[in-house]
């Protein structure tokens, strides 16, 4: 059975798809509104050097190692831990990746659902020469609108599930190659505009010019390490978070291609897409923040109340302004779409319903799952849980300081020690076909030093709650 299943089933049509729709559902808002605001206030070019470290020592594995179990298993991880042989049994893990996918898609549909809200807002007009009151009185009636939250909600789970039921080819790899590539061109020319704008030097300055005296700021010691080690934290959990390792949804993906490419390759170019993502987003908001002299603040201040301010203030200001919401809607239904569609392919393999049958009842319990964030901004705002926040909080927290990190532990240990798949068998997967091969001295580091930074993470994940909780 489990054979009949491999021989059919469906892969992608090209090799860029493949790496297109991984590199989409790295790609996500994180990319835009919390690595640029980190890399430059941590040195700019000195925190970037960081963070691309910990990409290749500890996202970077950890990506090729989901892809190995799922091109080995040709299963989602719904039937890969059941179908690799090993000595403890990780078919309890199965169920890690639907679950934090469904997680994830009930907060991230809402945010999604604001980026499609902007294009619209910014088109006609409504930020021209706004001030900073202005701009976030507009987000503000946002949020605090049920009935629109919920229907841009809806919307975002209506593309997911439009184009998940068209397939794999025709549908989830022919819209990605759309959107991916329509994302780059519109980020291109924002680059080129942010960058020509007069003062955008001091911005570009900021942002790529290493400055490692921010990586140690303050006026001890202690101040300075204090500084320094909340730098390496941060580049830590950034390149690990924003590969979307941990989960299982690259080891969908991997169960989709073909051996005619090792998978290093594949997973570095997966890879590159989404560190170039982010670095172009930085191109993008520090010259123009500067260029305007408003603060590049991080987090969704930035998006809807800063940049908005930004582009109202340049001329056709408007269309820059919906080109950019066009470009952060596009990331954001590129990961919706990624998502759900480990979501449907791990029902198929588990169950073995049919993709239509996986698309709408998956679909159907999304939108209803998505209710209580969409409404945790206005109606639902006094459910808070102490110490987490609101419930988009929850849902964010439970994903990625949990299930994530948690997650990286399982897929290092299964693939590196006795204890499950094993290192050898790990290798001869990842090595099959042309291109870069894994280092094999990498395996100690793989089996003991990327647990220790996912425990790290997690650790240091719940400080500042219990901080929060207790301060």
């Amino acid at each position: 059975m489990e054979q009949h299943q491999a021989e059919e089933r469906e892969h992608f049509a090209s090799r860029l798809g493949f790496i297109l729709v991984a590199a989409g559902c790295a790609i996500g808002l994180g990319n835009v509104w919390r690595f640029p605001y980190i890399a430059g206030q941590y040195g700019g070019g000195a925190f970037i050097l960081i963070y691309v470290l910990f990409l290749v020592i500890l996202g970077l594995p950890v990506m090729v190692m989901e892809f190995a179990v799922g091109r080995a298993s040709q299963s989602s991880t719904a039937r890969a831990f059941h179908i690799l042989p090993s000595k403890c049994d990780f078919r309890w893990f199965s169920w890690w990746g639907y679950v934090g996918s469904m997680l994830l898609l009930m907060f991230y549909t809402t945010i999604c659902g604001w980026m499609l809200a902007y294009i619209p807002r910014l088109a006609s007009g409504e930020f021209t020469n706004a001030g900073v009151d202005a701009a976030a009185a507009s987000f503000d009636a946002l949020i605090a609108d049920p009935v629109q939250l919920v229907l841009f909600m809806l919307l975002s789970v209506a593309v997911g599930v439009a184009v998940t039921i068209g397939g794999l080819r025709n549908g989830v790899e022919r819209v990605s190659k759309f959107m991916m590539g329509a994302l780059f061109v519109i980020m291109l020319a924002l680059c080129v505009r942010a960058v020509t704008l007069p003062g955008a030097d001091a911005g570009i300055a900021f942002y790529l010019q290493p400055d490692f005296s921010r990586l140690f700021a303050g006026d001890s010691l202690p101040e300075q390490l204090g500084t320094f080690g909340d730098a390496v934290y941060a580049a830590m959990g950034q390149a690990f978070f924003s590969l979307s390792v941990g989960m299982g949804g690259m080891a969908i993906f991997g169960s989709r291609i073909g051996k005619e490419r090792s998978l290093t390759t594949e997973a570095l170019s997966a890879t590159g897409l989404d560190t170039l993502v982010a670095f172009m987003a930085g191109l993008i908001i520090f010259p123009a923040c500067f260029a305007f002299g408003v603060n590049p603040d991080a987090g969704p201040s930035l998006v809807f109340v800063t940049l908005p301010i930004v582009f109202g203030s340049m001329p056709l200001g408007n269309v820059w302004g919906a080109l950019f919401f066009v470009f952060m809607s596009f990331a954001a239904l590129s990961t919706v779409i990624a998502v759900f569609e480990t979501i449907v392919s791990w029902c198929m393999d588990r169950w073995g319903i049919s993709r239509t049958q996986a698309v709408l009842r998956n679909g159907i319990a999304l939108a209803v799952l998505s209710i209580p964030c969409a409404l945790g901004f206005n109606v639902l705002s006094d459910v808070v849980v102490p110490g987490l926040g609101d419930i988009s909080s929850v849902e964010d927290f439970i994903v990625s300081n949990n299930i994530l990190p948690l997650g990286g532990i399982v897929f290092a240990v299964f693939c590196s020690t006795r204890l499950g798949w094993g290192w050898d068998r790990f290798i001869a997967e990842a090595d099959a076909g042309d291109g870069i091969k894994f280092p094999p001295q990498l395996r100690l580091w793989c089996a003991w030093g990327i647990p220790a930074l996912m425990i790290i993470i997690f650790i240091m994940g719940y400080v500042p709650k219990i901080s929060a909780l207790f301060g």
